[in-house]
């Protein structure tokens, strides 16, 4: 068991090492994502303040996105209207720009912040391929997934390795809550193993989830352990790589009242503007902050008879379909909400600090295996 303690310890120290600027850069810009939606949302819309008039009532969406084309000189690409009456509604658009309108008479207010959006673009880009552009990315990932991994390991073998050796009172009080007045090398030591174990939980979740974010094989193991066949990759439909040309908005004002009523106390309705006639709509209707899977839905209606083609609410997917969709959102605590973007943004500091302390901890102790081995050659000689 002593032996067996040994070799983890060393896995644990030497990936530890290898992946830790790596791991700290995921966890420094994991904090800077933590209320990415939020804070974006605010910086698009705190500036256009709408005055909703007495009585008054949002114009039908075709009025809305002839208005907002006809100011663009562009087709949008979709549309999101919340129920906060003075929220204006979203537009998308191609390259990712989002143009906002007053939903009570159309007038184009502005886009998104582009300083707010530019931030956590690049903040992401350094998170996910470490800043990398074009073919570099591919590098970038396979770094980044490979650290993960490392990242994964360090934290399983730690919650073995937080056991002290007796197991008595004293042993984990110590190792348990911060302690004060330490000199620097037992301070890094508490409090490596303080966050470790109370981070442990809501750190693997994290981890384990980036992996199987990172890499195909583990994303199809989420399927095959709920004993599901992993789904092929659909192939995108044609016509949705940018933004159409023309869009068909024909009947989409008796389509859109559908959606409203199908399922009541929502936050949000958004649809992708199709550019076929024939093309069956596809709304996402939202009760929750809009990246809360099982507060999220599909209704997808018949374009020429309204009728319901399908519904898809959360409780609907397979039990395969349903964990890797609570992976994909645990990975920055949106699945939980505020609270757990909150908790995920805790966490993701607390990595750094894990991540420090392990470097700082590694340091010393090769300053001392270097301090023992130049007095070898002194003891001899004397």
């Amino acid at each position: 068991m002593q032996q067996f303690r040994k070799v983890l310890f060393w896995g644990h120290l030497v990936c530890g090492v290898v992946a830790g600027v790596i791991i700290l850069l995921m966890s420094v810009t994991g904090v800077l994502l933590t209320y990415e939606k939020q804070m974006t949302l605010w910086a698009d819309t705190h500036n256009y303040q709408i005055t909703v008039p007495a009585g008054a009532v949002r114009l039908p969406v075709e009025d809305l996105i002839a208005k907002v084309q006809s100011a663009q000189n562009a087709a949008p690409t979709g549309i999101t209207v919340r129920a906060n009456a003075t929220t204006p509604v979203a537009f998308s658009f191609d390259r990712g720009r989002t143009v906002y309108a007053n939903p009570y008479t159309g007038e184009v207010l502005g886009e998104g912040s582009p300083a707010m959006r530019n931030f956590f673009h690049v903040v992401t880009d350094w998170h996910r391929w470490l800043g990398t552009e074009g073919a570099g990315r591919a590098v970038g990932r396979a770094i980044t997934g490979v650290c993960n991994l490392a990242f994964l390991f360090i934290v399983v073998s730690g919650l073995y390795l937080w056991f002290p050796r007796k197991w008595n009172w004293v042993q984990f009080k110590n190792i348990l809550w911060f302690r004060r007045g330490l000199p620097s090398k037992a301070r890094d030591f508490n409090w490596h193993n303080v966050i470790g174990f109370w981070s442990l939980v809501p750190l693997f979740l994290i981890v384990i989830s980036g992996v199987v974010i990172s890499y195909p094989w583990a994303s199809n193991l989420v399927y095959r352990v709920a004993g599901e066949a992993p789904p092929q990759q659909p192939a995108r439909p044609p016509g949705q790589g940018g933004a159409p040309a023309t869009i068909s908005t024909e009947g989409l004002n008796q389509l859109w009242t559908r959606a409203e009523q199908h399922s009541s106390g929502w936050n949000s309705v958004s649809l992708r503007l199709p550019n076929s006639a024939d093309a069956p709509l596809a709304f996402t209707i939202d009760h929750g902050t809009g990246v809360e899977p099982q507060k999220r839905a599909t209704l997808t209606l018949d374009r020429k008879t309204g009728n319901v083609t399908k519904w898809e609410p959360f409780s609907s997917f397979t039990a395969g379909r349903q964990l890797r969709t609570f992976l994909r959102f645990a990975h920055t605590g949106e699945v939980g909400g505020f609270t757990g973007q909150t908790i995920a943004g805790i966490v993701s500091l607390g990595g750094a600090v894990l991540v420090w302390t392990g470097l700082a901890l590694a340091w010393r102790r090769f300053r001392a295996w270097k301090t023992r081995r130049a007095k070898v050659p002194a003891e001899a000689l004397a």
